[in-house]
């Protein structure tokens, strides 16, 4: 397992240490890892289970039927996080194969939105650290799925991100990791950006990873805990 030093949020870890995978880690940010990596499959020996796997995409585009199958029928519109952007051209590959048409707006980071500006981002920043990358290696499937589907790419700040996140907690009791909450940040600022363009529409906002996936997230934006109390002080405490 190759990730990049200090780019990796270390929940994400925790299940390939716990199996004792081999982890090599390297000098750079995400696209500076996936580009050795390339390299390295090219000579044999080694597959690549990234997005540019084909097989990753195959399984990838079954959410797209499950979306169906849970609607009976397409979504009015679909928001996902991109990052590398798999996600976005899997999903659309999936409706396409069963013949829906609907609107995919892809979201990304605002320090990390090479999709949006049209030119690969050098040094990538965002506390979503899932879609910290400045050149998605599906870029081309991601620009054809936005174009056929007639959707479009946007940018949130981390702390729109931050706010959508703290929201479906609160609100509807999800618990996902930062870069999820990217698809829902989207949809609120396209929202307010375009009234009554989603009026009275039916959209989903797919949240590809659980709040564990990324604990220190969760910490770093917690309250700090309150002075710990005698026994006797809980009943006034909870008052």
């Amino acid at each position: 397992m190759v990730v990049p030093e200090g780019k990796v949020a270390l929940g994400k870890l925790a299940q390939a240490v716990a199996h004792g995978a081999r982890i090599v880690v390297l000098r750079g940010n995400f696209d500076a890892a996936l580009t050795a990596v390339r390299a390295l499959a090219t000579r044999g020996g080694i597959a690549l289970l990234n997005s540019v796997n084909p097989h990753r995409l195959e399984g990838q585009k079954t959410a797209a039927f499950e979306i169906a199958e849970a609607l009976q029928g397409a979504p009015s519109g679909l928001a996902l996080p991109v990052g590398n952007a798999g996600n976005i051209s899997a999903y659309w590959r999936g409706f396409v194969e069963l013949g829906l048409r609907l609107p995919l707006y892809g979201i990304q980071a605002a320090g990390a939105a090479p999709l949006v500006s049209g030119a690969p981002v050098a040094h990538p920043e965002t506390l979503a650290t899932a879609i910290r990358i400045g050149n998605p290696a599906s870029w081309t499937l991601a620009t054809q799925a936005q174009r056929e589907s007639s959707g479009l790419f946007a940018a949130v700040p981390d702390e729109e991100i931050v706010a959508a996140w703290s929201r479906l907690a609160a609100e509807a009791g999800v618990f996902c990791e930062p870069a999820s909450a990217a698809s829902v940040a989207g949809l609120l600022r396209l929202a307010r950006e375009r009234p009554g363009r989603f009026a009275g529409q039916r959209l989903v906002a797919v949240l590809t990873g659980h709040g564990l996936k990324d604990p220190q997230a969760a910490i770093a934006h917690a309250p700090p805990l309150p002075e710990p109390l005698a026994p006797d002080g809980i009943e006034e405490a909870l008052r």
